[in-house]
């Protein structure tokens, strides 16, 4: 996989929070994810690409769940966190708006949970004309089958999927 150009190009994590990392998730667990997606962050970071971070809030109820927040030290100063109130990431979050201001016009995605927030917000962006880059360890779902589903059927006709050690980028702008 060429490297990708880090002034046209963003790294958003979906829903690396503390109770779905900690759910029982398949292929691999949720604590695998974290450490591969926080990999592929410090190499976003390093050749100054932006990284986002999604997180998902319930409507409708007064508090949060516990454990909502996104997992502690996975967030730097300055980088985005959008709050979703559906599966998805786009709509009606300001994250299409967000990243043409930060002029991505490739995203590179990972998060949990594979079939979910991640192949909903991925959908989305491909209708939006981003150029999508999977990180295939960098993401988890509730089966082995429902993550295989999406990166074996889904994602190839959405963009190219790769293991997070296949995904770099040139230098600094």
């Amino acid at each position: 996989m060429p490297a990708l150009d880090p002034g046209r190009t963003a790294l958003v994590l979906v829903d690396l929070m503390e109770r779905i990392v900690a759910l029982p998730l398949a292929p691999r667990p949720g604590t695998d994810v974290l450490a591969a997606a926080t990999r592929l962050a410090d190499t976003f970071r390093a050749a100054g690409a932006p990284v986002v971070h999604i997180r998902v809030d319930r409507p409708n109820v007064d508090t949060q769940p516990p454990g909502s927040d996104l997992v502690p030290g996975l967030v730097r100063d300055g980088e985005p966190v959008v709050v979703k109130r559906t599966i998805g990431a786009f709509h009606d979050t300001g994250l299409h708006e967000l990243l043409s201001g930060l002029g991505a016009t490739t995203l590179v995605l990972g998060g949990i949970a594979t079939n979910l927030g991640v192949e909903s917000t991925a959908r989305a962006a491909c209708d939006l004309g981003y150029d999508l880059v999977f990180a295939e360890d960098a993401m988890s779902a509730l089966t082995a089958d429902e993550h295989r589903a999406s990166v074996d059927l889904d994602f190839p006709r959405l963009g190219t999927v790769a293991p997070v050690s296949a995904i770099t980028l040139d230098g600094p702008e």
